[in-house]
């Protein structure tokens, strides 16, 4: 038997292998073989291109508040309406409850009603401007969501706590850190 052929399984056992012949060292590049895939990143620096669920969620929940005001504001026109004609019957002049809802009067309930209008459309405006606004967008989100929520504690405290319990998520969505870069994303 010859010792000098490398395949020989009964030959004098051989010398390890210098570097870059086989197996690459440790911290060596590989010689051969397949190139080394660039290590995977996310574009624009890590900044997410899809919208996060909080901030998806935010947005729902800003056409819920659209949906509530429409609401809201169809109940105050019917009942301005309902003072209205009722006001002028006869029998209803001796009831006490019923004079003091008059003394609310029919010219406060119609401003009611534009102001839950005028509420509901600033709202949707804010709603559709989740996927193009940037962070003016995303303060005046938040500045509408704190004034919700305080509107929803004092003038409308019963009717209101939908809308409490709907600022206060919004604004924690659209204020946290996925939010925070969500509206400071680089738009190309």
């Amino acid at each position: 038997m010859s010792h000098g052929d490398p395949n020989n399984p009964y030959g004098p056992p051989q010398q390890p292998q210098q570097p870059g012949y086989a197996y690459p060292q440790q911290g060596q590049q590989p010689g051969y073989g397949y190139p080394q895939a660039p290590p995977v990143q996310q574009p624009y620096g890590g900044v997410p291109q899809t919208m996060p669920g909080t901030v998806s969620g935010a947005r729902a929940m800003m056409w819920v508040i659209v949906g509530l005001q429409v609401v809201g504001a169809a109940l105050f026109a019917l009942g301005a309406i309902g003072l209205n004609a009722a006001k002028n019957d006869d029998t209803l002049k001796d009831d006490s409850a019923f004079q003091q809802l008059v003394d609310y009067s029919t010219g406060k309930l119609w401003a009611l009603v534009v102001f839950a209008i005028a509420w509901g459309v600033f709202a949707a405006v804010l709603a559709t401007k989740f996927n193009s606004g940037g962070n003016g967008v995303r303060v005046t989100l938040m500045v509408f969501a704190i004034i919700t929520a305080v509107l929803g504690l004092y003038p409308f405290t019963i009717i209101g706590i939908v809308h409490l319990v709907l600022a206060i998520l919004i604004a924690c969505f659209v204020g946290g850190s996925k939010g925070k870069e969500w509206f400071n994303r680089p738009r190309y």
